[in-house]
């Protein structure tokens, strides 16, 4: 970045792949004001209608897309084709939640007249995009957003700006109105001139607890804007009894090093029983030394492409140093294995005899394990954090899963299934440090707009009855 510009890099070669000006943001929020009106105004089917419109330019661009974020994000193209399905998908997602969520609602109360409930948009949104799915988690707050009646101001990650201006650039030739959604390209700078304008209404980040700290500390003393946080997790894969050895180790590999172990849902910590430790890590250590780590554009596609950048390998690198230092047993080694270039092996770490775990998110391919006498202590271990995402428990019985439920804290529980991959049909969010209970996706209707209660008579009709003099 230079004073004026924002370059992004393709990680796994470290080319140039995108450069543009930063952007104003007083000059943007102005815009968005004009913008916001009309556009609330519209008919929901009009802007409905719009939303569908920009699906089917990803759609038309799906391939281009796709290959864009696998160059920018570092992500396989077979895991980037998904995202460009979900950012297509969550139109007729949201256009579901918001008739579900924030519909119409009306009473009729004979001589009181009738009773309404209809819901209203906040105004000018200032969406904060993350790295890791640079088109689908923005989108994910975007759509709603905008067929709630609200105007978006768009700031993707320094990282991936690229991918943020071609979702854009597919609102523009979905003939959005001008001003209703509009790209600020920029770094942390431009992000807190965004968080704390006194001409945006609302707040919708996906990041990294710290910086969703420092928004809702900026935003305390200021109630009258909404704010939706979506941070990360140190998520936790419990594993109990069960004779399907090679399927658990499955499980945990798509859990913990998908996208590079790069996604808030990813489990970065293995808790398992003694009667399941040895055949578990057996398996676990066979599978993870055959997972494919190449560019994101090799055929055959590998199963992990880069880290985002080597700033952040390097962090990883040091991160896992730092807990075999601790007492942590490596199982597999984290390996550069490229000193110019962020592609990581998965790291495997038997933590147990650490005595202060540190709880903190690290955001790629480190796996934890932790070794407990059974299911009971398993269900502590996974609560010792200050997180709460996403957990799951792998074996077990119908009981041991409704005990771990029941007892779990976190916004997103799963049995006999990864801890990442949740579905655009439910709410996602989590509690403690990585939510303010506003679940997104679809529950993120309940964020773009708020319910607004109303009595309504075609006539005034009133009389005092009590207390008059006659």
């Amino acid at each position: 970045m230079t004073d004026t510009t924002l370059i992004s890099y393709d990680p796994a070669t470290g080319d140039e792949l995108w450069r543009g000006e930063l952007g104003d943001v007083d000059t943007a929020v102005s815009a968005a004001r004009r913008a916001f009106p009309e556009w609330a105004a519209r008919p929901l089917a009009n802007r409905i209608e719009l939303c569908r419109r920009f699906a089917n330019e990803v759609r038309a661009e799906a391939d281009g897309l796709a290959e864009l974020i696998a160059r920018e994000a570092g992500k396989p193209l077979w895991e980037a084709r998904t995202e460009v399905d979900a950012v297509i998908n969550k139109v007729d997602i949201s256009v579901n939640a918001y008739a579900e969520r924030t519909g119409k609602k009306k009473l009729d109360s004979a001589m009181n007249g009738t009773a309404a409930l209809r819901h209203k948009p906040h105004g000018a949104m200032a969406v904060l995009g993350p790295y890791n799915f640079p088109a689908h988690l923005p989108n994910g707050h975007m759509i709603p957003a905008l067929i709630a009646g609200n105007v978006v101001l768009f700031k993707p990650s320094e990282k991936t700006p690229a991918v943020g201006a071609a979702l854009v650039e597919c609102f523009r030739k979905a003939k959005f109105p001008e001003g209703v959604v509009q790209l600020v390209v920029g770094g942390p700078d431009e992000g807190k001139a965004l968080v704390a304008h006194p001409g945006i209404d609302g707040v919708l980040f996906t990041g990294s607890a710290n910086a969703g700290i420092a928004i809702n500390r900026k935003l305390a003393s200021n109630p009258g804007k909404i704010v939706a946080l979506e941070m990360g997790g140190n998520n936790p894969i419990v594993v109990t009894n069960t004779p399907l050895i090679s399927d658990a180790a499955a499980l945990i590999v798509q859990s913990a090093f998908t996208t590079a172990g790069q996604r808030c849902t990813a489990a970065r910590r293995l808790i398992i029983v003694d009667s399941m430790f040895d055949a578990v890590i057996a398996e676990l250590k066979k599978l993870t030394k055959s997972l494919i780590v190449g560019n994101p554009l090799d055929d055959p596609q590998p199963f992990m492409g880069p880290v985002i950048d080597n700033e952040t390998a390097e962090l990883l690198g040091e991160s896992f140093l730092a807990l075999v230092t601790a007492g942590g047993k490596p199982i597999t080694h984290l390996r550069r294995t490229d000193p110019d270039k962020p592609f990581l092996t998965p790291g495997i770490i038997d933590t147990t005899d650490i005595p202060d775990r540190p709880d903190i998110e690290l955001f790629g391919p480190i796996l934890q394990v932790i070794r407990v006498p059974d299911l009971d202590a398993g269900i502590a271990e996974a609560n010792n954090t200050r997180f709460g995402l996403s957990a799951s428990l792998i074996g077990g019985s119908p009981d041991d899963y409704a005990r771990f439920w029941a007892n779990v804290r976190a916004g997103i529980i799963n049995w006999n299934r990864p801890t990442n991959g949740a579905s655009s049909a439910a709410p996602f969010g989590g509690i403690g440090l990585s939510g303010n209970h506003r679940p997104a996706a679809f529950y993120a209707a309940d964020y773009c707009a708020y319910p607004v209660a109303s009595t309504e008579l075609e006539q005034p009709r009133a009389n005092i009855a009590i207390g008059v003099q006659t």
